[in-house]
């Protein structure tokens, strides 16, 4: 079996060497090659780096001018590789190499993708709280009984690596994209480490972004092949609102004197003006929601995005290959 592992890395000098020699203590009977995407990192990362594959033949590494995010550093890294199994782990060394054949047995039982589930999560509350409920959340979205989607720590199939859509910030949805492609996904627990070194590259914006990241992927999910049912649905609604509210307000005109003996002058005007006021803006915003819906089926139907392939041509720096033998 040829085992490829991941590494994204962002100025965590002081972990690489210990991470790698662990990776390689634990797969001592695979043909194993690790790929480190230094992700911009500002430290001396990458000199650690040039310094593993001169020793290492196993270290392959990829460099990008500046930093990109995680989703791209997996991206790159899944299009140049090639194997049977792919594992990734963050560069801090809270993710254990120790648990990388657990990973890979329970992929050995018939599953496609294992997540490594941080069942004792040791990090600060303000990382774990937040987490729990975003992946309960995404539980309840997308009806799975998983507990931590979000894990950097995972052993997929390498078919499951090179069909997953690696953009923006895709990287926290992979599971959820690999469950809509039809692969069967399991969890394990694994061991958490507290951080030893730096700090972590992911502040406060991830939550904002997370829950961008679900609704997209779920709108992609349901309707990406035909999002006018979507807008459809959502212009009929609106539209149908919307011409309540204007014969609302007819009929408001038609009873003005009636209504105006219960209500009073003022408030049968206002009613009046916010009856046609909500019904037009309602109405124009369904004769929207139909223009999109159209708008979104020729786009699907054009090949107007730029290639992955050539933005990280466009991205990369510099690339160490693996060292044959």
């Amino acid at each position: 079996m040829k085992l490829v592992v991941v590494i994204p890395v962002c100025n965590e000098e002081n972990t690489l060497e210990a991470l790698l020699k662990g990776i390689l203590v634990h797969t001592p009977s695979t043909d194993c090659e690790v790929v480190f995407v230094d992700d911009g990192s500002t430290d001396q990362s990458y000199r650690v780096l040039t310094g593993l594959h001169e020793r290492f033949k196993q270290v392959r590494v990829l460099k990008f001018r500046r930093n990109f995010g995680k989703t791209l550093a997996l991206a790159a890294a899944f299009r140049c590789i090639e194997g049977d199994v792919v594992v990734t782990m963050d560069g801090d060394l809270q993710d254990d190499p120790a648990e990388i054949p657990k990973l890979l047995a329970k992929l050995d039982e018939g599953y496609d993708l294992v997540c490594g589930w941080k069942a004792d999560r040791r990090d600060p509350w303000h990382k774990t709280i937040p987490s729990r409920v975003y992946n309960a959340g995404i539980a309840w979205l997308f009806g799975h009984k998983l507990h931590d989607i979000n894990t950097g720590f995972k052993a997929m199939r390498m078919e499951v690596a090179k069909q997953l859509p690696m953009y923006g910030e895709m990287h926290r949805m992979i599971v959820v994209n690999a469950l809509a492609l039809g692969y069967k996904v399991a969890e394990v627990p694994v061991k958490h480490h507290p951080r030893r070194f730096g700090k972590s590259q992911f502040g406060l914006e991830r939550f904002h972004r997370g829950v961008a990241d679900a609704l997209t992927t779920w709108f992609l999910n349901r309707h990406g092949q035909a999002p006018n049912h979507f807008f459809y649905l959502a212009g009929f609604l609106t539209g149908a609102v919307g011409k309540i509210m204007l014969l609302a307000g007819v009929l408001g005109v038609i009873g003005f004197p009636w209504i105006e003996t219960y209500l009073g002058f003022r408030l049968t005007l206002l009613l009046v003006c916010v009856g046609f006021g909500l019904g037009f803006s309602l109405i124009c915003a369904s004769l929207q929601a139909f223009m999109s819906g159209l708008l979104a089926e020729l786009i699907i139907r054009r090949d107007a995005a730029v290639p992955i392939d050539a933005r990280i041509e466009q991205m990369l720096a510099s690339s160490l290959e693996r060292k044959r033998d």
